[in-house]
């Protein structure tokens, strides 16, 4: 540290650093400055107390360590300094924490030193007049007569000495020097002339050279306070300091002279953390847990019953029932286990602003760029898209780090003029939204919501421009319907641009890349003159021969366009039709990316999916409310939730296939009770050379790329010679197969902060990014397998997302208030029956490849619990056959008179009621931890059996297709709905082979009903007892299929065509099967037997 010729002075142990300048008055600079010491922990400036001392932590050590990390780590983590692993004593200002109470004597620095109570007295004296001739108090100066007074000493002396600014006093004689007194009572450090020697004080006063003048030092003079509060307003323009109200003991609550209580806590609320887990109450969450373990036990009883218990009668049912049962057990244990550390997180914005929004300065927030994906604008409206971009371009986030990318993956000019006339309504909504602040910011749902727009609304010109604003969007409409109804009719020459030049994306399975910028920093701006969010549209190259892997590839290359252009650090995911309904979602997904202790090892933040547009019953679950507040509570809690495929915030550097950041351990404690010898031969040797070996797989495995990357990083400082420029060259050879051979992209990934790599013209980028989305440049390198979204399956986002958690990272869920994202579902019973196809579809293709949870990625970083969830997310479609074979098997019983269950006894009916009521307990349970209605809930279990019983089936043998005979199935886009009437599209039906599992099994039963009444009452009283589990088994099956019952039935007033013709030929298959098996007759002919009348007689 170069000092300039100055004197420094300072104390290791007391992390002290002072340096005096003899030539400047004494400029005392900041602690930064001075020791350039910060915290260790967060990355802060370590501050400066109220007595003038830099804040010291630990006093054994004195290991660098802020105020905020010193009372987070006493109050939630283990109280003991990171460095020497000493116990945090309690500070002056510091509340007391578990643990306090046991420590022995005084915990202040400030009784360091030992005064006798005489000697406080006449000390107070001195400091009373020190600060009554310097006023350099922390607070008011008054009560300066009241100290002097209470101590009765008389008042100012003429003969001390006044300190200077550097001129000599000639009244300061040589034999009186100046002492810096230590620290005592609720004082710091203070620096003045002792006005006379007095032999009682136990004080060793340290004199300074007697011919110098203390104004020379500049330590301890007049200046210091000046100095002081210069240097205060600085760092309170850095970081606002946020102090809790106190009321004082006159009880007004104002602050007064409060603030020289150093009592008083001081919380700087700009260095707190972000956010913070709130676990589930214990009186909920152990309840649960106890009630998952008893289950567990009555699941062995029940098992240990069934398979000791067989039906001779039945082998054949009872054998086919008992496999399905395990099975059963088997996937509720996967999908239980789980949710057993649920948690909730809760964010704090306005820390977040605190710490990154000066007033008066740039927004040092990072950098988002949007990806909005769409793919054939007939099935999904680019009237929804355009209130998408809306949205996202009027989100409450700084302009400058906002950018939108549409990826067109159709090549439609449709979506292209759209985008168009979206940009240009742009110009107007964006600034009224943040005019007025309204929620949504998507036209279409605010125009629409049916609620008091006036509420909270005080702005006397609101209304006017709201109506205006309503028209322009009705015209904006227009002219959106006006481009839908145009190309409803393709041209035969195709489509023509307005200066003549032929549509590039006229054949949609060949065409170039096309990339626009609507919108920029130098592009239009709004009505109001302010900028805009970045716009642009992207529509990869596509050429026939190339596999492009349908949307995986287009977000791959969204990746390397954005990075091209705007590289920013996160990038957050959102289809064409969810759109932004709160607009500080990016600010929430910030609190967790940016946090400074807790984000470094977050690849994502998963926000949860909700609906408009969905009937208020829910019919086919399209809510998925169990799924998104129960299951995904549940993962938070571990390694965080699995992708979902939209309103995901990345971190751009873990999409790139790097291991997340290694957490350094501390050193092992070793035994100094016995010789090392000793501990050698028990074997510590080996053990430590098995750890070796498995942490130099490990780098090997997962860290090749981080090597690759520091290689490139030390050749860029500026290493010399040809082993170094034979390095680089082989660095870069591995970065371009890595990433593909764009120079400009290969650098763009090695900034950790993003941006654009220095010495790039403007002019290349586009060049650039138009190569970057050739349809071959991912040829022979890792992007789809290692980079990116993974390909190998329609449902990438399972398979991202697992590669990420694979290489140690952790994602989090959060649940804003106010929902972040909305989206439309389809309410069609036959459109959701396909939306079920193809996510099943996705996880059988996961399941026969090489990335199943079930044998891939061991001896990474993802947990076993988390493991778990993974498994079940792709075995869950195998479920269907057990399934189904389990709900025919109450038509069978009923048919047949046999049953998979022998005749019960006491004991067994305990088991199987205890069983009942265990799995209701466990729901009542869940929905009461996780905030979730019992319609929800059950809702949720119904299309589990009308999804198993129809989409599951079907997508497994797909997936058996594809993996065996290479036959391969088109990706379907689920239709968005459109403005056609509010559920008008739930009455709507539409044939599909998906429905003829359900509808079987439904008819099935329903006849098996009818059939066992029959033979009850044809038999007598005797057979209602055995007639009663069977007809409950079948009940079960038809109330699971109720929603399935009504989708066939449509509109109360009329049937299906198709349903009915169904319905008789299955009825009378099963009509004649049950004739066949004739269970009224016995197989040995009539049982005659004598009625006991004498009919001779008569």
């Amino acid at each position: 540290m170069h000092t300039g010729g100055r004197l420094i002075a300072g104390s290791h142990n007391r992390n002290e650093f002072v340096l005096i300048n003899a030539e400047e008055n004494g400029r005392i600079k900041s602690v930064r400055e001075l020791s350039g010491q910060i915290c260790m922990i967060c990355g802060d400036e370590i501050e400066v107390t109220v007595d003038g001392e830099p804040f010291v932590a630990c006093n054994e050590c004195a290991f660098p360590v802020c105020r905020p990390c010193y009372e987070y780590e006493r109050k939630e983590g283990n109280q003991a300094c990171p460095q020497c692993k000493t116990r945090y004593k309690r500070l002056k200002g510091s509340p007391r924490v578990e643990g306090d109470e046991e420590e022995d004597g005084d915990d202040d620095l400030d009784n360091e030193f030992d005064y006798d109570l005489d000697d406080m007295g006449q000390q107070a004296h001195s400091d009373s007049l020190f600060s009554g001739r310097l006023n350099t108090g922390r607070g008011s100066n008054t009560n300066i007569s009241g100290a002097n007074s209470e101590h009765g000493s008389p008042p100012l002396n003429p003969e001390i000495p006044l300190l200077t600014y550097g001129e000599e006093d000639p009244e300061i004689s040589s034999d009186r020097h100046a002492l810096i007194v230590p620290p005592y009572m609720n004082h710091g450090n203070r620096v003045h002339p002792m006005p006379y020697t007095d032999p009682s004080i136990p004080l060793q006063p340290r004199p300074m050279v007697p011919k110098k003048d203390i104004a020379v030092y500049g330590y301890g003079s007049v200046a210091w306070k000046d100095r002081m509060e210069e240097w205060k307003k600085r760092q309170s323009d850095k970081l606002q300091v946020v102090k809790h109200e106190g009321d004082n003991n006159d009880g007004s609550g104002s602050f007064g002279d409060d603030f020289d209580d150093p009592d008083l806590p001081m919380m700087d609320e700009g260095r707190q953390p972000l956010s913070r887990k709130l676990p589930i109450p214990s009186s909920k969450i152990n309840p649960y847990r106890i009630i998952i373990v008893l289950r567990l036990v009555i699941l062995g009883l029940f098992f240990h019953y069934r398979i000791l218990h067989p039906v001779n009668d039945a082998y054949g049912l009872w054998l086919t029932s008992v496999i399905c049962e395990i099975w059963f057990a088997v996937s509720w244990i996967m999908d239980q286990f789980p949710k057993w550390y649920p948690i909730t997180r809760e964010t704090y914005l306005d820390r977040l602003s605190l710490r990154y929004e000066k007033e008066g300065k740039p927004s040092q927030l990072a950098s988002v760029d949007v990806f909005v994906s769409t793919v054939d604008p007939m099935k999904e409206p680019p009237l929804i898209t355009a209130n998408t971009v809306l949205s996202i371009l009027a989100v409450d986030y700084p302009v400058d780090k906002v950018a939108c990318y549409v990826s067109d993956d159709g090549a439609a000019m449709l979506t292209f003029e759209a985008l168009s006339e979206t940009s240009e309504f742009a110009r107007k909504w964006v600034p009224f939204c943040k005019k007025y602040n309204i929620e949504p910011r998507a036209p279409e749902w605010y125009f629409g919501q049916k609620m008091d727009y006036l509420k909270n609304k005080v702005h006397p010109a609101f209304v006017r421009e709201r109506r205006a604003m309503k028209r322009d969007y009705e015209e904006f409409k227009v002219r959106i319907n006006s481009l839908v109804a145009t190309a409803q009719k393709v041209p035969e020459d195709g489509w023509t641009m307005q200066d003549g030049t032929p549509w590039p994306g006229n054949d949609v399975r060949d065409h170039p890349g096309m990339i626009q910028v609507f919108l920029g920093h130098d592009g239009v701006r709004d009505v109001e003159g302010n900028e805009l969010p970045r716009l642009v549209y992207v529509s990869r190259e596509k050429r026939p021969g190339f596999d492009h892997h349908k949307k995986a590839g287009a977000m791959n290359s969204l990746v390397r366009a954005a990075a091209i252009i705007t590289n920013a650090p996160y990038i957050l995911n959102v289809d064409c039709d969810h759109y932004i309904n709160n607009s500080k979602a990016l600010r929430e997904a910030m609190c967790f990316m940016m946090d400074p202790q807790l984000g470094k090892k977050i690849c994502y933040v998963q926000f949860p999916q909700r609906f408009d547009g969905i009937d208020r019953h829910d019919r086919y679950s399209n809510r998925n409310v169990v799924f998104f507040d129960i299951n995904m509570k549940g993962l938070d809690g571990l390694q965080g939730p699995i992708y979902v495929g939209t309103g995901c915030v990345f971190r751009r550097y873990a999409l790139y296939g790097y291991d997340a950041p290694v957490k350094k351990k501390p050193p092992s404690k070793t035994c100094n009770c016995l010789p090392k010898w000793c501990c050698w031969c028990c074997g510590s040797r080996k053990k430590k050379n098995l750890n070796n070996k498995k942490d130099k797989k490990k780098k090997v495995k997962h860290s090749e790329a981080s090597k690759q990357i520091h290689a490139l990083e030390n050749i860029e400082a500026g290493n010399e010679g040809a082993i170094v420029e034979k390095s680089s060259n082989l660095t870069q050879l591995k970065m371009e197969k890595r990433f593909g051979q764009s120079p400009v992209f290969v650098a763009s990934t090695l900034l950790d902060n993003g941006g654009i790599p220095p010495g790039v013209s403007p002019a290349s980028l586009l060049k650039e990014a138009i190569q970057v989305i050739s349809c071959g440049y991912e040829d022979k390198t890792e992007w789809g397998k290692e980079v990116g979204w993974i390909y190998g399956s329609v449902t990438e986002d399972i398979l991202t997302g697992f590669k990420m958690h694979c290489h140690g990272w952790r994602s989090v869920y959060c649940i804003p208030k106010r929902p972040a994202f909305k989206g439309s579902a389809p309410i069609n019973l036959s459109d959701r029956l396909h939306q079920v196809l193809r996510w099943a579809l996705g996880s059988v293709e996961i399941f026969f490849s090489k990335h199943c949870p079930i044998w891939y990625g061991y001896g990474g970083g993802l947990k076993l619990l988390e493991r778990f969830s993974y498994i079940n997310s792709v075995v869950y479609p195998w479920t269907s056959l057990p399934l189904i074979v389990y709900c025919t098997l109450p038509a069978i019983c009923l048919l047949t008179g046999k049953f998979i269950v022998p005749e019960i006894s006491n004991y067994a009916s305990l088991v199987f009621m205890a069983l009942f009521i265990s799995i209701a307990a466990t729901g009542i349970l869940e929905m009461q931890w996780g905030g979730v209605g019992i319609d929800d809930w059950w809702r949720n279990e119904q299309f589990w059996v009308i999804g198993g019983a129809s989409s599951h089936l079907f997508a497994l043998f797909q997936g058996l297709l594809k993996v065996l005979a290479g036959v391969d199935t088109n990706f379907t886009v689920t239709s968005k709905a459109a403005d056609d009437g509010e559920f008008s599209e739930l009455y709507v039906f539409k044939w599909t082979s998906l429905l003829i599992p359900p509808m079987t099994l439904l008819i099935m039963n329903i006849v098996g009903v009818i059939v066992g009444v029959s033979d009850a009452i044809n038999n007598g009283y005797d057979s209602w007892g055995p007639l009663f589990g069977r007809l409950f088994f079948a009940l079960w099956v038809i109330i699971h299929l109720y929603p399935f019952l009504k989708g066939l039935l449509g509109k109360q007033d009329r049937m299906p065509t198709i349903v009915l013709v169904w319905s008789i030929l299955l009825a009378s298959i099963l009509t004649l099967l049950w004739v066949r098996v004739n269970p009224f007759v016995s197989r040995d002919g009539p049982v005659l037997e004598i009625c006991g009348l004498n009919c001779e007689d008569t």
